[in-house]
């Protein structure tokens, strides 16, 4: 078993609806440091959540030795339960400003990192834990879910790009086209994680790959950048950038409502011609 010492919290700020909340780094064991998230009722993706905890990741490089870093939840239920819809359409930069910048930012981090999974991780919270380096799951309580197709919202391209590199096709289109609700073993299974168990797994992970030295040479994220090139490329995109891609989406949007409506006009006058013929 593990035990923990304190180094430091960063205070989540209250926002809209949500309460705020803090995320606290402790070592479980020498140079491995666990950020634990508390931002009730389920660690939603706010902008002040996805930039307390960019300052966590910045205090852990700048302030501390080299190691590794695990990501969990102090929410017994949710790991993330992902973003606040109306609050990522309202906010001024959500996403250039707050969300890819997270996301960017694990990809790259000059850490290994691990999502210690213990609970429900849905949507953009599984995204989250898919821009760690690895994942440990709870076994018993808790899926990981992209559930878009259920409620109606498409993926804009950083979101999907993750899974598109990380999952083999299989599971890419059980993933996006039907919301698949993986358990712990399920999702192990389908590669969306590397093990399961709780911390003492994620350190006996740490432990067997010898993930605390792999940043001494200081390239770990040099490499890391270099095998996800074409991800960094849809997330650093200048905020233009991202408006140009919200335009493309958006007309695609477009495009298909107009040949449904084409379709749908197509049909109705056939059927009428059928009945004219009987």
């Amino acid at each position: 078993m593990s035990t923990s010492t304190a180094l430091f919290e960063i205070p989540i700020s209250p926002i809209d609806n949500h309460p705020g909340g803090s995320i606290v780094c402790t070592t479980p064991r020498p140079r491995v440091y666990l950020l634990t998230f508390s931002s009730p009722p389920d660690n939603r993706l706010t902008t002040p959540f996805c930039h307390a905890f960019l300052s966590a990741l910045d205090v852990i490089e700048h302030a501390h030795p080299h190691g590794v870093v695990i990501t969990t939840s102090a929410i017994s239920k949710f790991y993330s339960n992902g973003l606040d819809l109306a609050h990522a359409t309202e906010a001024e930069n959500f996403w250039s400003g707050a969300l890819y910048p997270l996301f960017r930012r694990l990809l790259t981090y000059p850490l290994p990192t691990v999502a210690l999974i213990n609970g429900h991780a849905f949507a953009g919270g599984l995204m989250t834990a898919m821009h760690h380096d690895y994942r440990v799951m709870n076994p018993s309580r808790g899926f990981v879910c992209m559930n878009e197709v259920i409620f109606g919202a498409p993926l804009k391209p950083p979101m999907a790009a993750i899974f598109r590199a990380k999952c083999d096709a299989a599971t890419f289109r059980d993933v996006v086209l039907e919301g698949k609700r993986y358990g712990g073993p399920a999702a192990r299974d389908a590669g969306l994680v590397d093990a399961v168990g709780g911390l003492d797994e994620a350190l006996d992970l740490i432990q067997s790959r010898n993930l605390v030295d792999m940043a001494k040479s200081g390239v770990y994220g040099l490499l890391k950048m270099e095998m996800w090139r074409e991800l960094l490329a849809l997330l650093e995109t200048t905020p233009e950038g991202h408006a140009v891609q919200e335009a493309d989406w958006s007309r695609r949007a477009q495009e298909e409502d107009q040949r449904a409506e084409k379709g749908k006009r197509f049909v109705e006058k056939w059927q009428k011609a059928s009945k004219a013929k009987l």
